[in-house]
C-alpha cells in the first residue's frame, strides 16, 4: 500500500482563464493551461494535477472551468470524475469561483481541506512542493487560518504581487508559517527593487489552503451577497439541476478577485514562505528563463530542429517539420497547425496586436 493519503484532502484547479499569451500555441479556443509548452507530453493541467498525487486522491479533485472547456478538461484528466468538473456560464473572476466550489464541496464533507491552485503554472521541486502543502494542510485542519503560499523572490520581478509577511514571530503550532502583514499590488521596478532586498517579502503565487468551513465563513462576512447565492443551491448540489441553476444564478454575482474580496479584508491571514522552483509561466519570455537552454541560450523544444549562428531563442515546434534556424539573437520562432510566428521575444507584448490583424 502507498502512504496513506487523508480523505479530507481536495484539491480544486481554478482553469477557467482564456490565456492566449503563447500565441500561437494557446489561444481562446485552447487556452494556456490545456498546451504542452516543455515538449514533455504533459500539459498545465495535467502537470499540475500530477503534483498533487499521493496527497489527494482522485475522487476529491475538483476543475472549474468554463462550460467550453468541459471536454478538453475531461480528456486531459480522466481519472477524475465527470460530477467534479464544475461549469461557469460566464467569467466572473476567483471570488465567485472559489465560493461554487466551496459550498459544493462542503455539501459533500463539511470537514474537507482544500488547496486551491491555478491550472498553469509550473513547480520544479515536486518533492519539496508536497511536503509545503501537506504542512499547510495540517495546519488548516486544526485551526481557522487561510494560508497563502509565498514564494522567495529571486529577482525584482514586476508581473507579481508580493505578500509581506511579519516574520518577527512564527504561528504556535507551524514554525514554517507567519502572519500576513500585508498584500502589495505588482509594484514598478524600483519598489520591486527594494521588495527584494527586505526579507519579509514573497511573491503571492495565488495557491491558498484553508478549511472549508474556514472559506464559507469568510465569504458569508466579507461578500454576503455572493454567499447567498450559493448557500441558497445547497439543496442542489450534486443533482441533475445543479447545472442549470448555477447557470441562472451564477452571472448575478459580482465579479471581483478572492484577494480583495477575502485575503485584504480577513484576520487569520498567514503566509508559508516556500522555495520548490515556481514559475507563473506567463510569456515567452519568462519560458526561455526557465526551459533547459543550450549552450548558445537557446531553449529548443521539439524533435527536429536544427540551430547555426543562433543564440538566446525561444524555437517551439513541436509538429514533424524539419525546422533550420541561422543567425538569430533573441527571437521566439513558434508553430501551430497553419501558423508560424517569428518575433523579437522583447516585443511579444506586441504579438497580441499582429495575430489580431
Amino acid at each position: 500500500m502507498g502512504d496513506f493519503i487523508n480523505p479530507n484532502n481536495n484539491l480544486v484547479i481554478m482553469a477557467g482563464g482564456v490565456g492566449s499569451r503563447f500565441w500561437p500555441m494557446s489561444t481562446t479556443d485552447y487556452p494556456k493551461q490545456f498546451i504542452d509548452v516543455f515538449g514533455t507530453g504533459r500539459t498545465f493541467i495535467q502537470m499540475t494535477y500530477d503534483r498533487f498525487k499521493g496527497v489527494v486522491s482522485p475522487d476529491n479533485v475538483w476543475v472549474v472551468t468554463s462550460e467550453k472547456y468541459a471536454d478538453i478538461v475531461s480528456e486531459q484528466l480522466p481519472d477524475i470524475p465527470k460530477g467534479n468538473i464544475l461549469l461557469e456560464p460566464c467569467r466572473r473572476n476567483t471570488a465567485p469561483c472559489i465560493a461554487y466550489v466551496s459550498w459544493r464541496i462542503k455539501a459533500k464533507n463539511p470537514k474537507a481541506n482544500l488547496v486551491i491552485t491555478p491550472a498553469d503554472h509550473l513547480v520544479t521541486d515536486v518533492v519539496e512542493f508536497q511536503r509545503v502543502i501537506k504542512s499547510a494542510l495540517g495546519f488548516t485542519s486544526e485551526t481557522d487560518a487561510i494560508v497563502t503560499l509565498g514564494m522567495t523572490p529571486t529577482r525584482p520581478e514586476t508581473g507579481y504581487g508580493y505578500i509581506q509577511a511579519d516574520l518577527q514571530e512564527a504561528s504556535l503550532s507551524n514554525k514554517e508559517i507567519f502572519r500576513v502583514d500585508s498584500f502589495k499590488e505588482k509594484p514598478d521596478l524600483a519598489t520591486a527593487k527594494e521588495y527584494v532586498k527586505k526579507k519579509e517579502f514573497y511573491w503571492n503565487s495565488g495557491i491558498f489552503i484553508w478549511n472549508v468551513s474556514t472559506i464559507v465563513n469568510a465569504l458569508r462576512i466579507y461578500e454576503p451577497g455572493i454567499s447567498r447565492i450559493f448557500e441558497n443551491l445547497l439543496p442542489v448540489y450534486g443533482t441533475d439541476k445543479e447545472q442549470e441553476m448555477i447557470n441562472k444564478n451564477f452571472p448575478l454575482c459580482e465579479s471581483i478577485s478572492i484577494d480583495y474580496a477575502v485575503m485584504e479584508k480577513a484576520e487569520e491571514i498567514f503566509v508559508f514562505p516556500a522555495n520548490f522552483g515556481w514559475s507563473d509561466v506567463g510569456t515567452w519570455g519568462s519560458l526561455h528563463t526557465i526551459a533547459p537552454v543550450d549552450k548558445n541560450g537557446n531553449n529548443i523544444i521539439g524533435n527536429n530542429v536544427r540551430l547555426y549562428e543562433t543564440s538566446n531563442c525561444v524555437v517551439h515546434t513541436t509538429e514533424e517539420k524539419r525546422v533550420v534556424v541561422q543567425g538569430l539573437d533573441g527571437y521566439i520562432v513558434a508553430e501551430k497547425g497553419d501558423t508560424l510566428l517569428i518575433c523579437k521575444l522583447e516585443e511579444e507584448q506586441r504579438i497580441k496586436e499582429f495575430s489580431a490583424e
